[in-house]
């Protein structure tokens, strides 16, 4: 059965064309995700199909007898209604049927009419058949899974990310020939995203979804239509087969332009020599070159491009110490301490509600704990990604928003080293005709990416990235996850992309919701493994077998004997102790380093408020280059101490 099928949409928006002359159906039981940059469309065309926008060309056609279940990106409820009641909305006729049977035996309770209770009888009937006994117990587990226990709460009442949970049960209960998804896994915690991930897996219904998240992707679906210069492109598989197709299409593009390029190389060389005497073979090969001259040239889609020095972090960094936090008397963590260093990459995981983005606003100093203490050391230059784009003027222009953080930016590496705010915007994706676009008209995607911009653009050695991960394209967080791998500060991440926290982190943090959060070394499928250990999740009723409690023991003898080769290494490579003499000048070193880093911003600085005086400029930049060669010699200086410190 063909649920629905598009032909020839084109759709314009603010004069700039999203795709055009496309094509586009699907049948019963297919399940398709739409990946693409932000910006070209891909929300639009679902709420094409949904029936919630009308294409400015072409035509859709929607089989009437199919159910279609549209969760919008940021869903709205218009009237109050529990939220149980939301959600059992889901399935209309069978509410319908089990409140009239409710209605039937009130009114059959104080009278006994026939017609009554042959109604009764029906309605019974009817809904046995349909197992509608069990709906209101199956949106209460529904609810739990997706993180969700507030059945009473006003639906109106609730955050934009309950309310997204919420939507999303709805639609999961009605259970619809073609359910469309945009970014389900957004405000989802990484196990409620695994349990959506089985649900899914486990149905024979249709499925239409964007989403960011590629290990979901790679398992739900089992076609990928990308949206790529206003067209659509169609691969058949999930997103690992996509990948392999598309690089092999890259390939074969890149070899056909190269042929190509070679003949027409070849055939001017040849009206260059001349051939009188092939007059008509001459103007055939001269409407071949015409014609291969006038084909467009492929448009070549570069990754974002994330280069920004890293800043000079000090030894002393965060230090935590038995710090505790509750909110509205409900205790989120307590004794909890860490000591931070550079280098350290810690993965933050929990149920929505545990308190991750708290403890990331205490530990940023944003907020105070109730206990303990947080010391942030005098180096540090923290950048705070958070959740929600706060603080944009809707109506200032991209490139003004960013020439409020900076007008220029020291990368520290290449030939352009000193970047404008335009050169950063380009580098992310905003063209000259975009960076004057009013910040009102970015989609969610793009303001994402601004507001990312807008804080690595501080050149922080310290990130706190709270669900990074939230409307990017794939193409921005492959470009993240390059940078972050030569990030050399200290990055702390709140995410439930599992594929971001394997690639980014080497640390995990979980929060078990009673207050605890315990600490799992390596990254996400490492603290996934290790959980299987800890509570037997692997098919061995609640414990550890012969073979995986050998292999525990095995794992803590092999750590243990790494450390202690580590150990031995170190005190090859820093057999002393630091002397007295030394101590203080690794402490005179911090200093000097921080001090040599403000005069060289302030210089920066002063370079792009004057750029009249050329002498000047040179000598300015001149003093920059010497900065720069002193604080490599001390910072090398100052690591040597500082191993050897540790040690």
């Amino acid at each position: 059965m063909v649920l629905f099928s598009a032909t020839r949409l084109s759709k314009t928006f603010h004069d700039d064309p999203l795709f055009t002359d496309v094509s586009f159906g699907m049948e019963e039981g297919e399940r398709v995700g739409i990946i693409g940059r932000n910006g070209v469309g891909k929300t639009t065309l679902l709420r094409i199909i949904a029936g919630l926008e009308t294409p400015d060309e072409g035509k859709i056609a929607i089989n009437g007898n199919a159910e279609i279940e549209y969760l919008e990106q940021l869903p709205a409820f218009h009237t109050s209604l529990r939220v149980l009641d939301a959600v059992m909305d889901g399935k209309s006729e069978m509410r319908a049927l089990l409140d009239r049977h409710a209605e039937l035996c009130s009114l059959l309770a104080r009278d006994e009419e026939e017609s009554l209770q042959h109604e009764l009888d029906d309605v019974t009937s009817r809904i046995e058949h349909a197992n509608g006994w069990m709906l209101e117990a199956e949106a209460r587990i529904i609810l739990q899974k997706l993180g969700v226990p507030l059945f009473d709460a006003d639906v109106q009442q609730l955050s934009g990310g309950q309310r997204k949970r919420v939507a999303l049960a709805r639609a999961l209960l009605r259970d619809p020939d073609l359910l469309i998804l945009d970014e389900p896994t957004n405000h989802l915690d990484a196990d409620s995203v695994q349990w959506l991930q089985d649900r899914l897996q486990q149905s024979n219904k249709a499925l239409l979804l964007i989403t960011h998240d590629r290990y979901f992707l790679d398992a739900v679906v089992h076609r990928i239509v990308e949206m790529e210069q206003q067209q659509l492109i169609s691969f058949p598989g999930n997103y690992e087969d996509y990948l392999e197709r598309k690089e092999e299409m890259i390939a074969s593009r890149e070899a056909e332009a190269d042929r190509n390029r070679g003949r027409l190389r070849q055939e001017l060389a040849w009206l260059q020599r001349g051939a009188p005497a092939r007059r008509t073979k001459q103007k055939s090969r001269v409407d071949w070159i015409r014609e291969i001259q006038a084909a467009p040239r492929p448009v070549v889609i570069k990754d974002v491009e994330i280069e920004i020095g890293n800043s000079f972090l000090g030894s002393k960094v965060i230090e935590a110490v038995n710090i505790s936090k509750s909110i509205g008397g409900t205790l989120l963590f307590e004794r909890f301490t860490h000591r931070s260093v550079a280098g350290d990459r810690i993965g933050i995981i929990g149920p929505n509600g545990c308190g991750k983005s708290t403890l990331l606003n205490v530990l940023a100093g944003d907020l105070p704990p109730d206990t303990g203490s947080v010391k942030i050391g005098s180096s540090v230059n923290i950048g705070y990604f958070r959740q929600e784009n706060e603080g944009f003027d809707a109506s200032k222009s991209v490139i003004a928003t960013l020439r409020e953080i900076a007008e220029y930016i020291d990368t520290g590496i290449g030939r352009d080293r000193y970047l404008s705010a335009s050169d950063m915007l380009k580098r992310f994706h905003f063209p000259h005709k975009k960076q004057g676009s009013l910040v009102g008209t970015l989609s969610g995607g793009e303001r994402r990416r601004l507001a990312l911009l807008m804080v690595l653009m501080n050149n922080p050695n310290v990130l706190f990235l709270d669900e990074p991960t939230n409307d990017f394209d794939i193409q921005t967080l492959n470009a993240l996850e390059e940078y972050l791998q030569h990030f050399n500060g200290f990055l702390v991440v709140v995410s439930h992309d599992r594929m971001f926290l394997d690639r980014t982190v080497n640390v995990m943090y979980s929060f078990d919701g009673e207050g605890r959060i315990k600490e799992y070394p390596g990254n996400y499928s490492a603290y996934l493994e290790r959980k299987e250990l800890e509570t037997g999740t692997a098919g061995n009723g609640g414990s550890l077998t012969a073979g995986q409690a050998q292999e525990e023991k095995d794992d803590r003898k092999r750590r243990k004997k790494e450390q202690e080769e580590r150990k031995e290494q170190d005190g090859k490579r820093n057999p002393k102790k630091l002397t007295w003499k030394e101590e203080r000048e690794y402490e005179r070193l911090e200093s000097e380093i921080a001090a040599l880093e403000k005069e060289k911003e302030a210089l920066t600085a002063a370079m792009h408020e004057d750029a009249s005086d050329y002498t000047a400029l040179a000598e300015t930049g001149s003093r920059i280059q010497d900065i720069d060669a002193h604080i490599g010699t001390l910072s090398e200086r100052w690591f040597e101490l500082a191993a050897r410190l540790e040690e």
